[in-house]
């Protein structure tokens, strides 16, 4: 049976190994950060070049003038006579030797970045007291992003300028270099609070002799994970066992999910494997009723071939059902916990209910951090412990803590994305840009490729993805070598060479980046941003490529 085109390719991520590494520069590039060590000389070009480039927007006049100003009068300092400026401050000092007019000169630069720090904070304090709707939340946060990181560095050259100066109390107690920087600290990328404890969830307690048959087809597997997710919420509304089902009708779900998880989390067993549940009934199932979700445009979105599958695992079953005359994938309606309730509950033992990757029940519920149903963990479905590690053991060897993960989706996606309004598919050129705004944004230094791309397009796109002079390493997975060890949970239990576990594995490490970078309309992505939001490392730069761009260039139609 037709597909939808949105969901077929999208967990295929025949992901683009690296074979080599030259490209790769020894040294991450970063952008000024607090971690970078001082430099040991100061350059006020450099600083006004850095903050020309940080202000670059369109907000108001008088906050743009209010940060130049200062800036302005730095240099007029330099050219002026710094010794009968400061005469009142240094003057009772004596400078004899040349090693003593070195120390005057630095102690002059630092009183005047002193000056300078100062009057930065001003602006911070000024333009954010009397902020008005002439400003955008985005260019406020910029604003603010670009404030504060000049008053870091402002910390770091006067540092740098007193390290051999350490000698008065006043210099050593810091009365010069740290004022209160309480209420300053600003994470433009920071987490997203969740507020788990306002989340709205039904308990699930399923009756042992009760059991929701699960059926997932359309798509692939991300698409199984969201359906089977909501297949949880009927049986949580139904107090019914669900039933995985077997790797011969569907997906290996016990290669990529851990299944008792799910009942330990939840308190119950709650969910069954397909082998559990066929030696209950004796290796002889029978679905007492099959009631459509879906009665368009087929019932229980099931063709005859998946029903002659289901009887040659020895499943029989009576006459399909439709609960509604007119529900269609293509234009679900909203349905509430209750109409779930009135058309779906029975006294039968086994039921079906058919796919419900499209149904649109309860959708916010559905939608929260951790999904819809009490348990004690942060999420009920999330990957195996085997592919948990083997992502924590590549995040430490090749990425460490601080990486934005980017899924550039390409394979079929020209095509799908072209017949929406606006397109999706965005030029590589066009991609670089946002993902460099992204860099520098966020502040970080590496980013991790998760893509079906070819390697004429990733080459292009990591020559493109520059930064203040500096290329920026798109890493993905390496093929296997012996003498990585990353890997080798993997290998060791025989699930190496599996897609759905590389898929998995790819989905995991993107979960786990400080910023995460989507392909829109893809359930591949989709179901990224669920693990993030149920593991709380959702952050407030998370977006889709390009988001709120359309793309430059759009080819025409077949």
């Amino acid at each position: 049976m037709d597909r939808d085109s949105s969901d077929e390719d999208d967990d295929r991520q025949t992901l683009i190994h690296q074979n080599d590494t030259k490209n790769l520069p020894h040294q991450i590039p970063t952008t000024q950060r607090a971690s970078t060590p001082p430099r040991s000389s100061f350059r006020i070009e450099e600083i006004e070049s850095q903050i020309r480039r940080r202000f670059k927007l369109s907000f108001n006049k008088r906050y743009l003038f209010a940060i130049v100003l200062p800036l302005l009068i730095i240099p007029i300092f330099f050219s002026a006579d710094i010794r009968s400026l400061f005469s009142s401050n240094i003057s009772s000092l004596k400078f004899n030797t040349a090693s003593d007019r070195i120390k005057e000169s630095q102690l002059q630069a630092l009183y005047l970045l002193n000056q300078q720090q100062s009057s930065l904070l001003s602006i911070w304090n000024h333009a954010f007291v009397n902020s008005n709707n002439n400003i955008t939340a985005v260019q406020f946060d910029d604003l603010k992003a670009a404030l504060l990181n000049q008053i870091t560095l402002n910390k770091h050259i006067q540092q740098t300028l007193l390290s051999p100066h350490k000698t008065g109390d006043a210099l050593e107690n810091g009365t010069v270099l740290d004022p209160d920087y309480a209420g300053y600290s600003f994470d433009r990328c920071r987490k997203v609070d969740q507020k788990f404890a306002e989340r709205r969830t039904i308990e699930w307690k399923p009756k042992p002799d009760k059991f929701l048959f699960a059926i997932c087809l359309s798509g692939q597997m991300s698409n199984h994970l969201i359906c089977l997710e909501k297949h949880m919420f009927f049986a949580a509304v139904l107090n019914r066992v669900l039933v995985i089902p077997s790797s011969k009708f569907d997906y290996q779900y016990n290669r990529v999910l851990d299944i008792q998880h799910i009942n330990d989390c939840v308190g119950q067993k709650a969910v069954i494997p397909f082998e559990d549940f066929m030696e209950i009934k004796k290796n002889r199932a029978h679905i007492d009723r099959f009631i459509c979700y879906f009665s368009s445009p087929q019932p229980c979105y099931v063709d005859e071939e998946h029903l002659k599958k289901l009887r040659s695992l020895g499943i029989s079953m009576g006459k399909l059902e439709n609960a509604w005359k007119n529900e269609d994938t293509k234009k679900p309606s909203t349905k509430t916990i209750k109409d779930v309730g009135e058309k779906f509950a029975s006294d039968d033992d086994v039921i079906a209910i058919g796919d419900v990757f499209f149904a649109g029940v309860e959708t916010d519920w559905v939608a929260q951090p951790g999904g819809p149903i009490a348990h004690k963990c942060k999420t009920l479905i999330e990957p195996s412990k085997l592919i948990l590690l083997t992502a924590q053991r590549f995040i430490q060897t090749f990425l460490g803590s601080d990486f934005i993960a980017l899924h550039f989706r390409r394979h079929g996606f020209l095509k799908f994305c072209n017949v929406k309004n606006p397109s999706c598919f965005y030029p590589i050129p066009q991609a670089a840009d946002c993902i460099t705004r992204m860099v520098e944004r966020a502040n970080t230094p590496i980013i991790y490729l998760s893509t079906d791309a070819a390697e004429s397009e990733t080459g292009l796109l990591q020559s493109m993805v520059v930064l203040n002079g500096k290329t920026i390493p798109l890493v993905k997975r390496p093929p296997r070598s012996s003498a990585e060890k990353w890997d080798s949970l993997l290998y060791r239990h025989g699930i190496e060479d599996d897609p759905q576990v590389e898929a998995m594995l790819d989905k995991t490490i993107c979960a786990m980046a400080s910023v995460f970078i989507g392909a829109p309309g893809s359930t591949f992505t989709e179901d990224i941003l669920r693990l993030r939001r149920g593991w709380g490392t959702a952050s407030l730069c998370d977006e889709y490529l390009c988001q709120g761009e359309v793309p430059n260039f759009i080819a025409g139609e077949e």
